[in-house]
């Protein structure tokens, strides 16, 4: 059934023409991905669907969203009252929950002291709000915050923080924390990964895939849109095609869509050159004959040539970035070297007593969880900080190029070519020539600095490191605000280098495809893998299982006698609590039978409900002891 459709939508934003052509169907429960370039007009989609960003007099076609449905968006702008804490951000999500309770609570206070027509008024209120408690997940509200508070790492001390004190990305995961919470008919996430390690990356995707409604999803996280969904509609050109499958499956189509089209178009030129041949034939023999026969029939295979539907010629290949490294002189053996390295701030250690080595051409990537101490190595093997103890060292004959996670340039007034010209002694034309291997061609070596795009800035930081010979990349979160393609075009780029690359990154898809080593910063140590992030993902969970599967034996046996007075002692707990499980569920049928035999006798049914409500206080406090005693 279908839930959500675009059809023949064009839009404009200011004068600015965003599509011209753009329809879609998103059918219930659908988890749906959208890819395109920067700028092509992905979240201007979800703003269309959250009703943010309405259609004006001058766009046309029309967007069905169904009555009813309610609808969660990731916004990026957050505004709330000055003195909200995190936790008050997250409550918002169960408002129409806690004004249940409220007047529930209320209620509990007029039933004390009212009686007759007035009590069973209020009964009849009480039991209703109850009902809706019930059917609104009211009873599930605290596991469902804990569960969502846990998955992205909000802590309780974080929780008691006031929101606008956070960083952008800290305030971001909140409200990505809040809008899961509500649990909308409809989910919009824009970039949803940009602020969450891998752990937490992962438990959201896990998260989606058990979501009940639609989920649609603009990401650069091509893993992320791997493991949630199962349908991609690429922007481009100002208009869309839709693909079964994940984002792999969306290439995979892709390519084959195109090789399809350069057949067709292959087939359609023949049969153009071969009816541009007839015409010219049959107006040839017209001319030699004076036959008007052949004018009318070449003019009659004209007109069906001019009304032919042009299939365009695809375009492969993507401009990629070109460069020589044929000629770096290589370096020693060992590139990285870290012995015993130490290092704490207060009371948090990052790392102790702690080993590295990174050998010639290995493609190393550095991960971990959020503040385990990825960037902080960096900056100790960079020189910019101090270890507590042991030593990083950069190995001998090695040449470093370092392309930091915020690119900044002295003078963003100057142009690409002056830019790239402001440190290094090279002529104009030489400069632009070899400009052009990072894709700045022709009036692009002109532009300003300020004026350049995320992938854009990239190509110019990278294009000034490695005018000179290099030996050793050293990239922190390269991916960061790039969009799939140009992170494609430095994917492209890397594969040429011959010599060794260390990144840190969270972009598990370029992880996956650049590297052939990994090393986790885990319980304050460096811990290696031999391959690349799907090899690290199964060698984990590998090691997991035999953990759970294979105990060492000494540790049985001297836990053995230990676990088995533990069992027994949790038997009889709850063989005890299902006891007064069972009593307790009797006495409150026992009560409901007499609340419904008495009639009007309010003064007896009052005492009646109060007792009730004192058993259902405890069987609710038991069966808790009983749900944790059981697990």
């Amino acid at each position: 059934m279908v839930e959500l459709s675009f059809n023949n939508i064009k839009k404009y934003l200011d004068a600015t023409l965003v599509f011209k052509n753009l329809s879609f169907n998103i059918y219930d429960n659908e988890r749906v991905g959208i890819v395109g370039a920067n700028g092509c007009g992905k979240t201007t989609v979800l703003k269309m669907i959250a009703g943010i960003e309405e259609m004006t007099r001058h766009d046309d076609g029309w967007m069905s969203i169904p009555r009813g449905k309610s609808i969660g968006y990731l916004e990026q702008v957050h505004k709330y009252p000055e003195n909200y804490t995190v936790r008050d951000i997250l409550n918002i999500s169960f408002q129409e929950l806690i004004e249940i309770e409220v007047e529930m609570k209320s209620l509990e206070s007029e039933m004390a002291q009212i009686n007759g027509e007035e009590l069973d008024k209020t009964l009849k209120r009480y039991s209703y709000l109850q009902q809706a408690y019930e059917a609104k997940g009211g009873y599930d509200k605290e596991e469902k915050m804990s569960r969502v508070c846990k998955g992205l790492k909000l802590e309780e001390a974080f929780l008691n923080k006031e929101f606008k004190v956070l960083s952008g990305g800290e305030k971001t995961t909140v409200i990505l924390g809040k809008i899961l919470l509500e649990t909308p008919d409809i989910l919009l996430l824009d970039e949803p990964t940009n602020h969450l390690d891998m752990e937490s990356a992962e438990w959201l995707e896990n998260y989606i895939k058990n979501y009940r409604g639609i989920v649609i999803i603009v990401s650069h996280d091509r893993y992320f849109l791997d493991n949630t969904v199962g349908k991609i509609i690429e922007i481009e050109d100002m208009e869309c095609i839709t693909y079964k499958g994940n984002y792999s499956d969306f290439v995979k189509q892709k390519d084959e869509d195109m090789l399809q089209q350069f057949h067709q178009f292959k087939e359609q030129q023949k049969q153009i050159k071969s009816m541009k041949n007839t015409i010219k034939d049959l107006r040839d023999w017209a001319l030699r004959a004076d036959n008007n026969k052949f004018f009318k029939r070449a003019a009659s295979i004209q007109i069906k040539l001019d009304k032919m539907e042009r299939i365009d010629k695809p375009k492969f290949e993507k401009q990629n970035m070109k460069m020589n490294f044929s000629a770096t002189e290589r370096s020693g053996n060992e590139v990285i070297v870290a012995r015993e390295l130490s290092k704490s701030y207060e009371d948090k250690v990052l790392f102790k007593d702690s080993d590295m080595l990174i050998k010639y051409q290995e493609r190393a990537a550095l991960i971990g969880a959020n503040g385990s101490g990825k960037t902080t190595f960096l900056k100790i093997l960079l020189g910019e900080e101090s270890s507590d103890g042991g030593r990083v060292k950069i190995g001998e004959n090695v040449k470093v190029a370092y392309l930091p996670q915020n690119i900044s340039f002295n003078d963003e007034e100057l142009t690409v070519v002056e830019c790239f010209r402001e440190d290094i002694n090279i002529l104009e034309g030489k400069a632009r020539e070899f400009l052009s291997k990072f894709m700045f061609f022709g009036g692009e070596a002109y532009k300003k600095v300020k004026h350049l795009s995320g992938g854009e800035r990239v190509r110019l930081k990278l294009s000034k490191l490695l005018y000179e010979d290099i030996n050793l990349l050293i990239l922190d979160e390269p991916t960061n605000h790039l969009d799939i393609e140009s992170i494609e075009t430095l994917e492209n780029a890397l594969e040429e280098f011959k010599g060794t690359v260390f990144f840190i990154s969270h972009d598990r898809y370029f992880i996956n495809k650049m590297s052939n080593k990994i090393i986790e910063i885990d319980n304050n140590n460096f811990v290696n893998y031999d391959g690349n992030y799907d090899f690290y993902k199964k060698e984990k969970s590998n090691s997991k299982e035999q953990v759970i599967e294979q105990p060492k034996e000494k540790k049985e046996k001297i836990k053995k006698s230990k676990r088995v007075d533990e069992n027994k002692k949790i038997e009889r707990e709850v063989t005890k609590l299902e006891n007064r499980i069972s009593v307790l569920e009797e006495e409150i049928r026992e009560i409901d039978e007499k609340m419904n035999s008495i009639g009007d006798n309010y003064g007896e049914l009052k005492e009646l409900h109060y007792e009730r409500e004192e058993k259902i206080k405890e069987l609710d406090n038991i069966l808790e002891q009983w749900s944790e005693w059981a697990m």
